[in-house]
């Protein structure tokens, strides 16, 4: 690169502040920080991120064709996480731009410990409780007796680096039956983990807390719509912590008012970052937290380390270990 180095983080604003990653790559570059919103458009942002050559990805924006097309500069983009369902990688591959993402057992066990803590604080309606107590009814204590999750049906809609791991944490650690629906992984591999595979409709029907571990992708986008909600159990209680479009928010909420689903308890949720005014906040047993589940100084540092070394591999002329779009190299397309 006959010109400076630039990098640009986007939107990624825990990038940095757990570890001193910013000060290693300021060793071989510029860095400077962007907040956008998270609906600007691809033109638009290939505009805004002219000068950089590298762009560290939060979940927003989008970094669709019309970025690839209008931005001739950057060459690589690295996801400041796992996901990538908000870059468009065949784009990105045409255009000879490099993508890489955190490999998923940097944040697998934080996800997984996230997803319990919101099953248990559903379960036992935690956050009612404490209510409660702050407006001076601790007597009606007797308001909030529930199941042990011990002899309840956990559903895992997807058994992949982090359902495993919820699975592991479920099974061994609680002894509730686990079933999972995941037709990627062979039963050799369920068994292991104490899980009964079974088909969606089962799991739909048997499940008392129906949890989610699976990548957003046409194939699971508004995977739980209304059809599928109406074949669950009275009272189910959903929880998410995957991507919040693989859940039809409008069919959640008819669920909701109609007592099909009981509880729900979401990190993730369809068009995050989300408002006061979000209609899930009108109901008083749903829990969302603001896409923290892989916030520990444990997750961020390792998030943070691997990001820097995909971005030293790739200036170093090597593959980056979490690449998404190797064809860039195999086909020699690579700006």
């Amino acid at each position: 690169m006959s010109h400076s180095l630039r990098i640009a983080i986007v939107n990624s604003k825990t990038f940095g502040f757990y570890s001193n990653v910013i000060e290693e790559l300021k060793s071989f570059a510029e860095v400077d920080r962007f907040e956008v919103p998270k609906d600007l458009s691809g033109s638009q942002l290939a505009l805004t991120l002219n000068n950089y050559d590298i762009v560290i990805a939060s979940v927003t924006p989008k970094y669709d064709e019309e970025f690839f097309k209008n931005n001739l500069r950057v060459k690589m983009i690295a996801r400041h996480g796992i996901g990538v369902d908000n870059v468009d990688i065949d784009s990105a591959t045409k255009y000879g731009v490099v993508v890489t993402r955190v490999p998923g057992y940097v944040e697998r066990n934080a996800v997984a410990e996230h997803a319990v803590t919101l099953m248990l604080t559903a379960l036992r309606d935690v956050v009612k409780a404490h209510e409660k107590v702050v407006t001076g009814g601790w007597g009606e204590r007797g308001k909030f007796v529930c199941h042990e999750l011990k002899y309840l049906t956990v559903g895992l809609i997807g058994i992949g680096n982090i359902g495993s791991r919820v699975a592991e944490i479920i099974t061994r650690g609680f002894g509730s039956r686990v079933i999972a629906y995941d037709p990627y992984v062979p039963k050799e591999r369920a068994k292991e983990l104490g899980v009964e595979l079974v088909d969606l409709d089962t799991l739909l029907k048997e499940s008392d807390i129906i949890s989610i571990h699976t990548p957003l992708t046409n194939e699971t986008y508004h995977l739980l719509n209304y059809e599928r909600f109406s074949k669950m159990k009275k009272g189910v209680i959903i929880v998410n912590t995957a991507r919040g479009e693989v859940i039809d928010t409008e069919a959640l909420v008819k669920a909701l008012k109609e007592g099909i689903v009981g509880r729900v308890a979401l990190d993730v949720i369809e068009g995050e970052p989300i408002g006061a005014d979000h209609p899930l906040l009108r109901f008083d047993n749903v829990i969302i937290t603001p896409h923290i589940a892989a916030f520990t100084f444990e997750g961020l540092r390792g998030m943070d380390e691997s990001v820097l070394k995909s971005i030293k591999d790739f200036v170093g002329g090597r593959v980056p270990e979490g690449i998404v779009n190797k064809e860039v190299y195999e086909r020699g397309l690579r700006r």
